[in-house]
C-alpha cells in the first residue's frame, strides 16, 4: 500500500495522527510535547511510514553512499568516557598513534577513494602541528579527495594546545585542505549525562558553539546522537529540537547520524543496548523532526548491515559508505563488519526498491 494511503487510514481512525500528519506534510515542525508523544506512544508502523514520506519528499527513491575510508589516527585519549571501549590512556598497553606518512601510504592503497573520515582522541602526546600537517599532506597527495576530519571535541582540544581561538584553528585547517567536520562528540545534549558519563569532554553548549563557528566559515559539519544507554526519551527529543534550532540559524549541518550505543567493552556493559524497535523509532523521529537536515544516516557500522538496510525504509536516506576500516566499533564488538564493497551497498539499496546514488 502507498505510504500516503497508509497515513490516510491512520488519520481516519485517530485525531492525533491526523493532526501530526497535517502538520508535518504542511512543512511545520512539532513542538516538544507533540514530538515526545509521537515517539513514546505513536504506532510503530505509522511512525516509520510518516518518516519515509518525509524522506521521499526530500529525496524520492534515491539513497546515498560514498567510497570512503576511515582513519582512526590514534586511540590515546584522556577523556575517559564511560561508554567508550576504544580509548587507551597515555602509556597504556595497546595505545597507538599513526605517523602522517603511514596514513598517506594507507590512503594510497585504497583505489577510487572519494572521501576520508579522520577521527581519533584527545591525545596529549601530539602537537598541534601534527593535525595541520596531516590535513595538508592528505590534500597534497589527493587533490580531489573530500577530507572530513576532527570532531568538535578534537577542535576544542586543538584550540587549547595551540592557544588559538577556534575560528583560527578551523581557518588554518581549511586552508590546509579540510572540507568538513564529522559529527562525533555530541553524545546527548544533557548536562545530567555529561556529568555522569563524560565529564572530561566538552559539554553540548561548547559543541554547538564550535559547530556554528565552522558553519560561519563555510565548513559544513555532521551531527550525532548517542542513544540506547542512560538517556531519557525527553532528552532525545530535546537533543533533536536543539539541533533543528541550530540548523535554522546556520544551515551548516549536512547529515544527522543516530548512533546506537554498543554495550560491549566499556563501563556501561551491564546495559542491554537499544533494541531494533528503539533504533528504528529513533531514526524515524529524527527524520520527522530534522526535516531541515539534508540527510539522515543509517550508520551500518554501529547498526549492523541488515538493520541499517531496514532503516532506509524508516526515514534514513544515507547508507554511509565502504568504510574499509573503523577501529572504534571494532574494538568494542569483535564481530562488527568494517567493510562493504560498492557493489554490496548498491545491492542492499536496490533490494528495497531504491536508486543507489554515489556521492
Amino acid at each position: 500500500m502507498e505510504s500516503s494511503l497508509v497515513l490516510e487510514k491512520y488519520a481516519e481512525k485517530n485525531r492525533f495522527y491526523r493532526e501530526i500528519t497535517e502538520k508535518i506534510l504542511s512543512g511545520k515542525t512539532l513542538n516538544f510535547e507533540e514530538a515526545l508523544r509521537l515517539y513514546q506512544e505513536g504506532d510503530f508502523y505509522f511512525l516509520g511510514t510518516l518518516a519515509n514520506v518525509v524522506k521521499e519528499n526530500l529525496h524520492q527513491k534515491r539513497y546515498y553512499y560514498t567510497i570512503n575510508r576511515h582513519i582512526n589516527y590514534t586511540n590515546v585519549c584522556t577523556t575517559n568516557c564511560k561508554f567508550c571501549g576504544y580509548h587507551k590512556k597515555p602509556g597504556e598497553k595497546g595505545g597507538y598513534t599513526y605517523q602522517v606518512e603511514e596514513i598517506i601510504e594507507t590512503l594510497k592503497s585504497t583505489p577510487e577513494l572519494k572521501e576520508v573520515h579522520i577521527v581519533g582522541g584527545v591525545n596529549p602526546e601530539l602537537p598541534y602541528e601534527y593535525y595541520v600537517e596531516l590535513i595538508r599532506k592528505v590534500r597534497e597527495n589527493f587533490p580531489s579527495l573530500r577530507i572530513r576530519a576532527f570532531t568538535c571535541v578534537e577542535i576544542d582540544w586543538l584550540s587549547k594546545i595551540s592557544k588559538k581561538p577556534v575560528e583560527e584553528v578551523l581557518t588554518e585547517l581549511k586552508q590546509a585542505g579540510l572540507n568538513s567536520l564529522p559529527g562525533g562528540g555530541a553524545e546527548v545534549f544533557s548536562e545530567r549525562l555529561h556529568k555522569e558519563l563524560y565529564p572530561k569532554k566538552i559539554g553540548y553548549q561548547r559543541w554547538l558553539e564550535i559547530a556554528k563557528t565552522a558553519h560561519r566559515l563555510g565548513i559544513p559539519t555532521n551531527a550525532t546522537l548517542l542513544f540506547g544507554h542512560l538517556e531519557t526519551d525527553e532528552e532525545i527529543i530535546n537533543h533533536l529540537l536543539t539541533l533543528r534550532e541550530a540548523q535554522e540559524e546556520t544551515k551548516g549541518f549536512y547529515c544527522f547520524i543516530p548512533l546506537a550505543f554498543i554495550p560491549e567493552g566499556n563501563e556501561l556493559s551491564y546495559l542491554p543496548g537499544p533494541s531494533a524497535l528503539k533504533i528504528l523509532k529513533t531514526i524515524a523521529i529524527s527524520r520527522i523532526i530534522l526535516s531541515n537536515f539534508p540527510h539522515i544516516k543509517a550508520y551500518w557500522v554501529f547498526l549492523g548491515v541488515k538493520l541499517a538496510q531496514i532503516a532506509l525504509l524508516w526515514g534514513a536516506d544515507h547508507f554511509h559508505g565502504t568504510v574499509i576500516e573503523e577501529k572504534i566499533s571494532q574494538s568494542m564488538r569483535k564481530d562488527t563488519v568494517v567493510h562493504l564493497s560498492k557493489e554490496e551497498i548498491e545491492r542492499l539499496i536496490q533490494e528495497i526498491g531504491g536508486e543507489p546514488v554515489e556521492i
